[in-house]
């Protein structure tokens, strides 16, 4: 692999690199792109997800068993955690017992592994839906019995802020905002496999606001957060800064399935009412499926957030607009054989 320069903030930021790096989830999404930037800038990358990859020193294990694979992170420098349930379809078991017990393992097993700071991926939807528009690290995290991914990822935030606040490791949290670009599932293949099934319903006539960041410039604000001293103690959100129209974002996935127009909705309402009876069904008959009212809730926020903290703390700026994302992400989809 080739080596790569680190990411420069606006403000001729630059971060300190590890020796070694353990990510958890290292065979996902997000999880992968960072091991691959942090091997392209010459530091020693270890990890651990569901399923081994001996190639990239990746070793099976999860967040619930840390005795499994707790030895393989000793001597890192930097532990970043981005295993988490990645569905707004699971169980409050399930957020439970990795989202928020296996976050407090995840931080014990840096702990004793001599890791000098932790790095958390959250979410945006900690902030819950119905944030206003413009909301900043500030806002509250949301609450209740609904929402069930961002009542979970709030509340692991707050076992990393209670660590940091102890003083038991140096601890920054993330919240990426919708994390799209090649080798994305929430955003690209889940989405393009039911604007083909015909099956893609927005709420309100898809007037909710959707909020793209394009993986590479996620990945490059994590190493400045992780890496800046002045990203310690503190909650990061990260996006593009371009608001977009769940109309207009999902448009791609609905032409690139051949379909004209713009996909259907349904009236907010409607919609909950609806996905609540498929998620029921979904359950009984054991299928994997993200159609649930959360989702619907999802779509319909209500405004984009501000960027002031990344923007003056790790002179975040994204690289990369929507519009050349968009074009990366139909390429890699053609690729892959998605699209004709």
């Amino acid at each position: 692999m080739a080596k790569t320069s680190p990411p420069t903030g606006k403000d001729g930021q630059t971060p300190e690199l590890p020796n070694k790096v353990f990510i958890t989830g290292a065979n996902g999404f997000i999880g992968r792109k960072l091991y691959d930037r942090y091997k392209g800038l010459g530091c020693e990358v270890a990890g651990m997800d569901l399923h081994s990859d001996e190639s990239r020193n990746v070793v099976p294990g999860d967040l619930t068993e840390p005795d499994t694979w707790q030895d393989y992170a000793r001597g890192c420098d930097l532990f970043i955690n981005t295993a988490a349930v990645v569905s707004l379809a699971a169980d409050w078991d399930d957020y439970t017992r990795v989202s928020l017990a296996g976050v407090r393992n995840a931080l014990d097993v840096a702990i004793r592994g001599g890791a000098q700071r932790f790095v958390h991926f959250s979410s945006i939807a900690a902030m819950g839906y119905d944030y206003p528009p413009g909301a900043d690290e500030r806002a509250p995290v949301v609450i209740g019995e609904h929402y069930r991914y961002g009542v979970a990822k709030g509340a692991s935030e707050h076992a990393v802020l209670a660590a940091h606040a102890a003083g038991e490791i140096d601890c920054t949290i993330i919240r990426p905002g919708d994390v799209y670009g090649p080798g994305s599932r929430p955003w690209l293949l889940e989405p393009l496999k039911m604007a083909k099934a015909g099956q893609l319903i927005l709420p309100d006539g898809g007037k909710g606001i959707h909020t793209p960041v394009y993986i590479d410039d996620l990945v490059d604000g994590t190493v400045l957060a992780a890496g800046l001293p002045a990203g310690s103690g503190r909650i990061f959100i990260l996006w593009g800064d371009e608001p977009i129209t769940c109309r207009e974002f999902f448009s791609n996935h609905w032409a690139w399935a051949g379909r004209k127009g713009a996909p259907p909705s349904l009236p907010l309402a409607a919609a909950l009412k609806l996905t609540t009876s498929l998620w029921w069904l979904n359950k009984k008959l054991k299928r994997n499926n993200e159609v649930t009212p959360d989702t619907m809730l999802m779509l319909s926020r209500k405004g984009g957030y501000t960027m002031t903290n990344a923007r003056k703390h790790l002179g975040f700026e994204p690289r990369v607009n929507l519009e050349e994302g968009l074009k990366r992400s139909e390429a890699w989809l053609r690729d892959i054989g998605e699209l004709a």
